[in-house]
């Protein structure tokens, strides 16, 4: 069983930091892309940034900039560094990997964490 736990959230005035945290447990072969998408109150999720097994990373225009995705694959976590925030930028957090289970199986599956919550105040 896979497991993806996110930490890291908080609130947040403007213009300040903060650094998420995503840990991947359980059966684990080997993790392909991993990345972090976020949602608004009424809103949809929306990709926030994408980081792949060799370290190329994909943000979404909104972070540009600001956000840094980085992962540290001995430790099957993935970060997600988010500087001069911004109110909208309020949301739940989640994390995402593809993961292949085992060596018997050869299809890689895509797992979500529960997710973390951003609050930035004004």
């Amino acid at each position: 069983q896979v497991q993806l736990v996110e930490s890291g959230g908080g609130l947040v005035q403007a213009g300040g930091s903060l650094r998420l945290s995503c840990a991947v447990s359980g059966s684990i072969f080997s993790i392909n892309d991993m990345g972090w998408y976020r949602q608004a109150p009424g809103k949809q999720r929306e990709l926030v940034a994408t980081i792949t097994s060799g370290g190329a990373t994909n943000y979404a225009d909104s972070g540009k900039g600001r956000f840094t995705i980085s992962r540290d694959n001995a430790k099957n976590t993935v970060y997600l560094q988010m500087n001069n925030l911004k109110p909208e930028d309020t949301a739940d957090y989640y994390c995402n990997a593809e993961i292949r289970p085992s060596l018997g199986i050869r299809r890689f599956t895509r797992y979500w964490g529960k997710g973390t919550l951003v609050t930035v105040s004004s």
